[in-house]
This record gives structure tokens, sequence and C-alpha cells, in this order.
């Protein structure tokens, strides 16, 4: 259950998917350069390989503890995670004049995946209080950030979002938590949150939960809903830690996987909180916190679907099982074995791609000194991050199959680790919006709502890509045409989305992101093919094989859906509905 991180990959894609040069031309990043990025991959490396990795599995089979109220979690995961802190590892993409590293996300991207390959469970901890902060910065008042932020970015305390409750998961209109206003600036919290991940634990002193509350003359529905922080313990004037507050974990959630994070049922007894943002404008403040936080879960799917891979690839050399045909004596040598393998790999290049290429746009976004070109990459960022968290999240989970499938009966049984892959994997399509919302979101939000402006802007980005591959000097003239073939693809299926009905459009949502996902990536690979070898890249050979690989079989993938956009309605809900239970 050994780990290597993929550094060679993931610096590839940083630095030739890309328009790196872009985002280290702006202001804020003035005197970092790929060097600085490729020494703190490395660290990032050694640190995950050699810290977290050894304990993923103790965390599955000695998962948290709730004991007299308090979550205890795996042994040595306290001292794990002070070593992240100590490492200054969570501050990595936050500003610099509040305390962070200052680097672009696309370089947390890089780090984070090998951090969350390496141990998921404990990676959850420091994501959430990456993105809690995040919305602090972004809605809380001065003196609220100048209490929190500074020990939030370096976690010496911890983040927790505290948004479902038994009757409000997707749909948080129904959101019964009650807030009432003390008089003195502060509110009292009262109520139960469930699915709370890193709700309690004991690595870090304090907790600062960022809790969805309803005011008493509130409009119904999410328009109604406020946003609260909420400490695990009060801070007194000095910045010492006082009294604890009047909510506690009442439960764990026994699960498919992660074992090691700590899933809590809280309960808010008029707990003590403060607002952040605007009364009644809660669900936009947490957005800044889950939009974030759903790239990182694509994230996560690459990461875990990266640890599947290497088992199943480490198994397949090793294993010896029946005549190959190859020579080959492992089961490496069979065909199908290897078609496995080699598909794990490409597809988890793919959701890589997409994710970087989220991130590049949000460092855009947030820090390029032209207007234009931040609302633009605003736009391309907005459009991408549920592709990322979608297809990523997706990918993870059939990596992880995949690489039980290779391990064959020993994938089935716990000792190899590939079980405990795909089970971890798992919660990724599922939390922070399920992946049908993701879909739902990107047809309805990123694609209708505008017209299609924003992905018809990414389309001629594409060309763009097709024509620089045609004026390359490396032959790629079938992957060329096959891009070509993908990008009318997904312009046939952009104009069938566009033209669709509302229930139509929701019906196909999902295998319309499925078409965009297969063609954007091939094109982000074929682009890091061609910087690649402009720029004399000795690993671009390598990535050739991979980006051959993926543009004759992945991409083509995406014209089997197109029958199905066009009558979506039709084929679901005509659907007897009976015969759902019976023939």
């Amino acid at each position: 259950m050994s780990f290597t991180p993929p550094i060679k990959l993931i610096q590839y894609l940083i630095e030739h998917s890309i328009d790196l040069d872009s985002i280290l031309s702006t202001p804020t990043f003035e005197g970092i350069n790929m060097e600085l990025i490729g020494d703190v991959l490395l660290a990032a490396s050694k640190f995950s390989q050699n810290k977290w990795a050894p304990l993923n599995w103790a965390g599955d089979q000695n998962p948290a503890k709730l004991i007299d109220g308090q979550v205890i979690t795996t042994p040595g995961f306290k001292q794990a995670y002070k070593d992240f802190v100590d490492a200054e590892w969570l501050s990595i993409a936050t500003p610099s004049e509040v305390g962070g590293m200052g680097l672009p996300q696309v370089v947390k991207v890089g780090t984070d995946e090998m951090f969350y390959a390496a141990n998921m469970a404990l990676g959850l901890c420091p994501m959430l209080t990456s993105s809690a902060a995040k919305a602090i910065l972004a809605h809380a008042d001065k003196p609220i950030r100048d209490i929190y932020l500074p020990k939030m970015i370096c976690g010496e305390w911890t983040g927790a979002m505290c948004l479902t409750e038994p009757q409000a998961g997707s749909d948080l209109g129904p959101v019964r938590t009650k807030a009432v206003d003390n008089g003195d600036g502060t509110y009292s919290i009262t109520g139960q949150k469930i699915y709370i991940t890193w709700g309690d634990h004991d690595v870090a002193d304090n907790i600062i939960h960022l809790v969805l509350a309803r005011l008493p003359d509130a409009p119904e529905g999410s328009k109604g809903i406020s946003l609260f922080l909420c400490p695990k313990f009060m801070v007194n004037d000095n910045g010492e830690l006082g009294s604890r507050n009047s909510f506690s974990a009442i439960g764990l959630e026994h699960k498919l996987g992660i074992h090691g994070s700590p899933t809590c049922v809280m309960e808010f007894s008029a707990a003590k909180g403060w607002l952040v943002g605007e009364e009644n404008q809660g669900l936009s403040c947490m957005f800044t916190m889950m939009n974030e936080a759903r790239l990182f879960v694509g994230v996560q799917g690459v990461a875990i679907g990266e640890r599947a891979y290497q088992a199943a690839l480490q198994y397949s050399n090793d294993r010896v099982q029946g005549r190959t045909i190859t020579g080959i004596e492992s089961i490496n040598g069979h065909p199908d074995v290897r078609r496995s393998l080699i598909d794990m790999k490409v597809k988890l290049l793919s959701a890589r791609a997409i994710c970087l290429a989220a991130a590049a746009a949000g460092d855009i976004a947030s820090h390029s000194s032209d207007e234009n070109i931040r609302k633009e990459a605003h736009i391309r960022e907005a459009l991408l991050t549920p592709i990322a968290k979608a297809y990523g999240s997706d990918i993870g989970v059939e990596v992880s199959s995949l690489g039980v499938q290779v391990h064959g009966g020993m994938g089935f049984v716990e000792e190899t680790g590939a079980a405990q892959h795909y089970r971890d994997s798992r919660i990724a399509p599922i939390y922070e919006g399920t992946n049908g919302i993701q879909a739902i979101d990107l047809v309805g939000r990123k694609l209708r709502r505008d017209g299609g402006s924003g992905m018809n802007a990414l389309m001629v980005d594409l060309k763009k890509i097709y024509n620089l591959a045609n004026t390359s000097s490396l032959d790629l003239t079938e992957c060329s045409l096959s891009l070509k073939e993908g990008i009318q693809t997904l312009e046939l299926a952009t104009d069938i989305m566009l033209q669709a009905d509302e229930i139509d459009a929701l019906s196909a949502a999902t295998p319309y992101l499925n078409i965009v996902a297969s063609v954007i990536s091939g094109a982000f690979i074929m682009k890091a093919v061609v910087n690649g070898a402009i720029a004399g890249d000795e690993n671009t050979e390598n990535m050739i094989s991979l980006c051959n690989y993926h543009l004759k079989s992945i991409m083509p993938l995406a014209k089997n859906s197109i029958e199905f956009l066009k009558s979506p309605n039709k084929l679901v809900f005509d659907f007897p509905r009976e015969q759902l239970a019976d023939l």
C-alpha cells in the first residue's frame, strides 16, 4: 500500500496545459516562477509520502470515536496534522497580505492532490478550514476577520461548514436552525446539523463553524437564510481561549468510507454566534466556501483514483496468473489488464487537466489587472467548476473500481487496500453538491442563462488548440482529426441543449456534462503536449502516448450521447413509471 506522488505529471500539466505565464505575470505573483513551484511540489510530495500516507490504513481500520462528548481521532492523526501546520501547507494559496504564502491556486491543486492521495480522510480537515477562511475573508466584518483569520490561515484553528439538516440537504430552503439577535452584536443559534465533516475533533485547539440559520422574521425558503460564525471555544479579549460554546457532537456517522474523517451530528443549544455577511444572504456567502470546496472535491477524486491506480499497477506487475500471449509473465502482460491500466491513467490525467484549468481561471479572475480579463476568467471558472467536481469525482470512483477489478479476488478483501480506495472514493460524487446537481448547475446556470456565451468562448479556445496542434512540428495528424470531431460533437451537443425545453435540458444534463469533459480534457492534454514539445520538455514523448490514447479511445465516446440528447424527455419520462418496480 505504498504511495509515490505523481509529481512529474502534475508539474508537466501546470507548466504546459494552462497559461501559467498569464498567471505569474499578474502583480500578485511577482517573483514566483516555475523553479519555485517545482520546489514546492517536491516538498509536498515528500511530506505526503512520508508523513500522511503511512496513516491512511490506520484511519480506515481505527476510525474516530465519540467518547464523553469529545471526538477522538485516529492515533497519529493529531501529530500528522500538527506537522502539516508546522510546514505551513494550509496557507499555500492564501494571500500574503493576510499571512499566507500567496501562491497561485493551481499550485494548491497540485499539492493538495498529493495530500488527498496520501490520506483523504485527514486531508478533508485542512480543505474545509481553507474554504471557511476564504468565506470569512470575503464576507465577515473586520473585527471577526482579525480574531479568527490568523489562527485559521496557519491551521492552528480549523473550520467546518454546517449546512445540512435532516430535512434540508441539496435543497437548503427548509433549514430550521434558528438564530435570535441578542442585542449585543451576537446571536443565539439553536438547531441540529448532520453530516458535518470534522465537526469535532482533537487535532486543533478550536473549531470555527460556519452555520446556516434562519432569523425570526426571515423570508421563507433559501432567501431567508443567514450565515453565522460559531467557535467551539470563545475567544477572550487577550486572544486566549475561554469558555466552551453551547454546541457539541452528539453522534458520529458510520460510513462506507473515509472512516478516519469524523462525520458529526451537531447540536446547537443557544450557541453564541456572529453574523457573517448581511442578513438573509447566507447562502450566497456560503457559496464562496462551497465553490472552492467543489473544485477540491474533484481533486479528491483524482487523488484517490491515483492511489488506486498505483496499487493496481504494482499488483499487476507482481502477480503471475495464467499464460500471457505477450511474453510478460505477470498479469500486466494480459491485454485486458493492460488496457484497464492505461484507461485508468489517461482518465486520471483528463480529470487532473480539467481541475487545473478551473483553478487557473480562478487565479486570473482574482488577480488579473485587466477588468475585462477578470470578468471573462470568472465566467470560465464558473463554467469549469461543476465539470471539475463531477467529472473528477466520477473518474475517482470509476478508476477505484477498476483498481479492485485488476486485483481480482484480492481486491475484494481488505488487506490489499484496494477496497478502501473504492470505498473512500464513493463519497466524492455525493458531498458538496451531488454530481447530478453539478450537471444541472452547468446546464441551467452556466450554459442556458447566458445563451451559451461562456461555452462558446471555451470552444473558441479549443479551436485555437486544434490550430496549434496542426502547426506543431509533432506528427499529431490523427489526434488533430479526433479533436476536430470532438469539437464538432460539443458544438452540436451545445446547440441541442440551448434549444431544448427545460425538462429535456435537465434530463440530459449529466450526459452533456460528460460530453464536455471528454472533449475539453482531450484538448487540454493536446495543448500540454504541443507546449511541452516547444519547451523541449523531456517528458513530452511519454505524454504523446497518453494524448493519443485519449483522443482515439476516450474522446470519441462523446458521440455516443448525442442521440440521447435529442430526445431525453421521451426516453426518460415515456418509460412507464410502474416498470421501475416490475416488468
